[in-house]
């Protein structure tokens, strides 16, 4: 398998877990590359769901090795539970098959109540964050005052570093109004945690390099998307890391030169949690995605944001990605509708746009303009070859596909991986 960056093309939630681990079957390797377990994965495996966070999909197939790259920011008591989870579903995690970047940064619970407490101070003004203290998080890492894992499982350097960085915390805390963190209280839970992890830490930019030399097949797993970047989102309604492609080369060591192509996912529609403009959301289609049980997050249970496909977003994120193939998900969820909505451009006023403004002010005034096609009223997630798709189906992804600029490769129509459609 060639190198392969996954990323998310719309505002996360297309649906790469299911395609990570459809295409992880010819790759050797898996890597996290960026954020936290603010991002959740769903994974359907015959009839059992598995919801990964931190641990990349490719945990579920034998015979693969994941890494959780230094970009990420890890939360060690969350990744003991979802160890804990898998384990009780019969999925083996060894230090052989899951290997942890010594310098990736550590979550700790005074980065959570921080976050917390600084969305509650910002009232109607609030970003929408999932309070699982990864901007918080990243910010002591920007500022250079960060824990980081190989910190964690050196004891002696752990209990020095946190009584330092929960005195800090806790004047930021009182200055907010929220409760302090007990020092003792975490670095016991912490220094638990750390045995649990330790065989797993290693030097992963040194062993993803031996792995390239050995042109071993490596997929790095986006999380989040394109417009929850910290650079090419719709600042500041964003996560705190950089979701696109540049991230896995920062996010894992491996440099640009190394990698060979990039697949965006996409759904066949448009999705959002949290604040921010979402210029296509539309009632119809929320209605009508919610009601049949879908878009509900795998992380937090919110009910997503839903509106028509935006051609706009995706020919941005082309671009910002450098994308190279398409998957498209979850396009079972359109069967029902007569008529289907893509927006191929913005308006405000006499003004049109046939990119996104990078003002989120001029953004939330932006009026999406639709083209119409035909739906096809006919139930797809039967469908095993491109062939099986109706013809209106099949018109439909090529349309969005040729408005996104780049090439449509996988077609999916529902969770299970032989809903899956190779073009």
């Amino acid at each position: 398998m060639a190198n392969t960056i996954l990323v998310g093309a719309q505002w996360g939630d297309e649906g790469k877990g299911k395609i990570i681990d459809v295409l992880t079957e010819a790759a050797d390797i898996v890597v996290r590359y960026a954020g936290g377990n603010n991002a959740g994965h769903t994974v359907f495996v015959g009839p059992q769901k598995y919801v990964l966070h931190l641990i990349p999909s490719g945990i579920l197939r034998k015979d693969k090795t994941c890494v959780i790259g230094n970009g990420v920011v890890l939360d060690p008591v969350g990744l003991v539970k979802e160890l804990d989870g898998l384990a009780k579903l019969g999925v083996a995690v060894t230090p052989e098959n899951l290997l942890i970047s010594e310098t990736a940064h550590v979550v700790l619970p005074y980065h959570r109540e921080l976050d917390g407490a600084r969305e509650l101070a910002k009232g109607k003004g609030k970003i929408g964050t999932t309070k699982r203290g990864i901007g918080p998080c990243y910010g002591d890492k920007a500022a250079r005052v960060g824990i980081r894992v190989m910190d964690l499982v050196s004891p002696d350097r752990f209990a020095a570093k946190l009584k330092l960085r929960v005195k800090d915390a806790n004047a930021h805390l009182k200055g907010l109004g929220a409760k302090p963190v007990s020092y003792k209280k975490i670095l016991a839970e912490y220094s638990a945690a750390a045995e649990v992890i330790r065989p797993h830490v290693t030097n992963t930019v040194r062993y993803l390099h031996d792995a390239t030399t050995a042109r071993r097949g490596i997929l790095f797993e986006g999380a989040q998307g394109t417009f929850l970047d910290l650079d090419h989102g719709t600042y500041p309604y964003v996560t705190s890391s950089n979701t696109t492609a540049g991230g896995a080369c920062t996010g894992s060591g491996v440099p640009p030169h190394k990698m060979d192509k990039v697949v965006g996912v996409m759904k066949a529609y448009t999705t959002r949690v949290g604040e921010g403009p979402l210029p296509t959301e539309n009632a119809e289609i929320s209605d009508l995605l919610h009601g049949m049980g879908r878009e509900f997050g795998s992380t937090t249970g919110r009910a997503r944001r839903c509106g028509w496909f935006d051609a706009v977003a995706t020919r941005h994120a082309t671009m910002v990605n450098g994308i190279d193939e398409l998957a498209v998900t979850n396009l079972d969820g359109l069967d029902t509708l007569a008529t289907i909505k893509v927006c191929t451009g913005y308006r405000v006023g006499a003004v049109t746009f046939d990119h996104m403004p990078n003002d989120i002010e001029i953004l939330a005034l932006c009026e999406p303009v639709y083209e119409e096609r035909p739906g096809w009223q006919t139930d797809t997630s039967g469908a095993r070859k491109w062939k099986d798709l109706p013809a209106k189906a099949r018109d439909y992804l090529k349309f969005i596909a040729e408005q996104t600029g780049a090439k449509l490769t996988i077609a999916s129509i529902g969770p299970a991986r032989e809903q899956t459609i190779f073009l």
